[in-house]
């Protein structure tokens, strides 16, 4: 027998066989069976026809689904922390200021990457969960006018949902971008870009948009790509430039990189599987499965963390009862039924349940099912 022979005849890997999961944790979501048929459809270069055809029908999905019709949408080949770093290498130079109201996890990763890039941070610091009002906004961004400002829409850490309005008027009187994290709440619940003055947001695919994770939807607004086209300075990230990203997608298409086609199979049938339920339909029955939720929790006595005006619809967090091992429910939910939900970190480590509800699973059979095996995950 040859050596490749003798080599190969000592490999016994398995056949891939995942075991069935309950999805509800805070990401990723499950994935809708349309879009897993899309992903085995014959892939094409990244310059055919077809796939820029294909790029072109993502970035006019998403303008809905971002609630834009001004607003410039393209995709980065990453996941929602390549979409957020992208935001801070295109639009935060070295020695600007940039603002960030810092209220959990992802504002902290916000922080260190413009840091890293050379900004001047300046924080507007609150306890994990809390949210800022409108006269904070406005005082904290008036005193420190900054060429930026940067907020996380839903914040994945504590399930708190930060209105964007006021940040944004008062960003622009002060002649600043924004930027909004809306990763954990694109597809799920409004993100509304044009009415709330976002300038430039980004996404992920795996949450809301129940889809695989590998990509991140991006929006930019007339202002933001006004700032970006005669910026002088490239980008310190060449893979992230949005000027050369932009070009490839939507101008020239010239060669910049090669793109995952089949992601962005999946992600356009996504889109689709989310245009045809219509996205205010989508936005309502989250709704309904979330009041359902905290209905379900309530009456086992639980409680919520975050105060019901400032709640994610998508992602619930609930407080972990007194003298309850959080580690020990969640394994047994996934040792059982196959149910995975998450922990809390940082401050809120050992303190939450993170509990997502989103996409297929957001339906009232589901949400019933999950508080019943979850009940008896707490009680044993």
């Amino acid at each position: 027998m040859s050596a490749i022979g003798q080599e190969s005849s000592t490999l016994h890997f398995p056949a891939l066989e995942p075991p069935h999961r309950y999805l509800f944790g805070p990401g990723p979501s499950m994935v809708h069976p349309r879009v897993y048929e899309a992903l085995a459809k014959p892939i094409v270069g990244h310059l055919d026809p077809y796939f820029i055809q294909v790029m072109a029908d993502v970035q006019q999905l998403l303008k809905t689904t971002f609630g834009t019709n001004e607003g410039a949408t393209l995709v980065i080949s990453g996941t929602g922390s390549a979409g957020m770093e992208a935001a801070v290498a295109n639009f935060v130079e070295p020695a600007s200021t940039l603002a960030v109201f810092a209220n959990g996890y992802f504002s902290d990763r916000l922080t260190e990457m413009a840091r890293r890039n050379g900004s001047n941070v300046v924080r507007f610091e609150k306890p994990w969960g809390d949210t800022f009002t409108d006269y904070e906004v406005r005082e904290f961004i008036s005193r420190e006018k900054p060429n930026v400002v940067a907020y996380v829409h839903a914040e994945t850490s504590t399930g708190a949902l930060q209105p964007g309005q006021a940040i944004c008027a008062a960003a622009h009187d002060a002649g600043a971008l924004v930027i909004a994290d809306c990763v954990t709440s694109l597809g799920g619940v409004p993100v509304e870009f044009d009415q709330t003055g976002i300038d430039i947001a980004y996404s992920c695919t795996q949450k809301g948009l129940s889809c695989p994770p590998g990509l991140s939807p991006m929006a930019l607004s007339p202002g933001a790509m006004d700032w970006l086209r005669p910026r002088s300075t490239p980008s310190r990230s060449w893979y992230l430039d949005l000027k050369l990203i932009h070009d490839y997608s939507t101008v020239s298409h010239r060669y910049h990189h090669t793109a995952p086609i089949s992601m962005f199979y999946a992600l356009r049938e996504a889109l689709l599987v989310i245009a045809e339920e219509g996205i205010e339909n989508r936005w309502e029955r989250h709704r309904r499965c979330h009041k359902s939720f905290v209905k379900g929790i309530e009456a086992m006595g639980l409680r919520m963390h975050v105060p019901e005006e400032h709640r994610i619809a998508t992602l619930n967090t609930v407080r972990v009862p007194e003298g309850v091992d959080e580690a020990k429910v969640r394994k047994r939910l996934l040792d059982g039924p196959g149910i995975e939900i998450a922990g809390g970190f940082g401050p809120l480590a050992g303190k939450v349940f993170r509990i997502g509800v989103m996409g297929p699973l957001a339906t009232e059979d589901n949400v019933q099912f999950f508080l019943k095996e979850f009940k008896k995950a707490l009680s044993a």
